[in-house]
């Protein structure tokens, strides 16, 4: 049995396809039983858990071989930060008590860096406290995703400016769609493993790209000139607040701060593999733009 926690999301969903296509049974971990239907018209098992009761996520990932960990950040909660770590806490402690014999967790592209630069830190702690838990562990560290721009693109269609927090705004950057990760996590999970290990992998996607990449494929998808603009850095915690709570949106802005130092939330050098989604960036925004 392999039970993933955050299976309803794009990545989750991704992992579990792969998984039901190679005949593995699947039980998908859900907090809300309204997102099933899908998971269940594949052939998994479901379950309905809090992520913040480690009770119920004992009992769901119970006789699983292996456990795929996605932790959910909570955009609408009064302390998004705190959420994190709390459901982090809650997941380790239904790990601690179940004893999967293989783990795979989600992780942040960064999070080897020892200074605080926001998300990639929270990560580095989940990282630090699976390394104390008994099995095979892996860790999948992701590049940004690129369905994250979704949420600017209309600005951008209404505008005719792409505002960016990447700067330069010609520097290219690890991305990748949420569906290849989880299609990459569930290759990774299907690899023969065993014993007391502790694995790295990076997911990006088949090239970089930079802000101003991102500008001219919504112009090509949408038919008319989009512009790449550098939000100022004074704006970015007004800018994100919009949609996320203050403690979140201050470790994006670290996040970011980060991102436009070369080389800092990039691979570890000399620390696991690498591997490449197929989706090109044009590809992975074009269900978001109506031409």
């Amino acid at each position: 049995m392999y039970a993933i926690i955050g299976a309803a999301g794009k990545v989750g969903y991704a992992t579990a396809q792969v998984l039901r296509q190679a005949n593995v049974p699947v039980r998908a971990i859900l907090r809300d039983a309204a997102k099933a239907t899908p998971l269940r018209e594949i052939g998994c098992e479901i379950a309905v858990a809090d992520v913040h009761n480690t009770s119920e996520l004992a009992s769901a990932i119970r006789n699983a071989e292996a456990v795929h960990v996605i932790i959910p950040p909570s955009p609408q909660h009064k302390d998004g930060a705190q959420d994190m770590r709390d459901i982090i806490t809650s997941i380790i402690a239904a790990l601690e008590q179940e004893k999967p014999n293989r783990i795979l967790a989600i992780s942040d592209y960064g999070s080897h860096v020892a200074r605080d630069i926001g998300m990639p830190t929270v990560f580095r702690g989940l990282e630090e406290r699976l390394r104390n838990l008994p099995g095979n562990k892996i860790i999948l560290r992701t590049a940004e995703h690129m369905q994250n721009w979704a949420r600017a693109i209309p600005a951008a269609m209404e505008s005719g400016t792409f505002v960016s927090l990447h700067d330069p705004l010609d520097t290219p950057f690890p991305t990748i769609s949420a569906p290849d990760l989880g299609k990459i996590a569930a290759e990774v999970l299907l690899r023969d493993a065993a014993g007391e290990k502790y694995d790295i992998v990076h997911a990006e996607g088949p090239r970089r790209y930079s802000a101003n990449d991102v500008a001219a494929a919504l112009s090509d998808l949408s038919g008319r000139p989009i512009k790449a603009v550098a939000l100022p850095r004074s704006e970015w915690q007004t800018a994100i607040e919009r949609g996320a709570s203050p403690s979140l949106a201050t470790l994006l802005v670290k996040a970011n701060y980060a991102q436009n130092e070369a080389g800092v939330v990039d691979v570890e050098q000399g620390a696991g593999e690498v591997r490449y989604g197929k989706t090109e960036l044009i590809d992975a925004l074009r269900p978001f733009v109506s031409p």
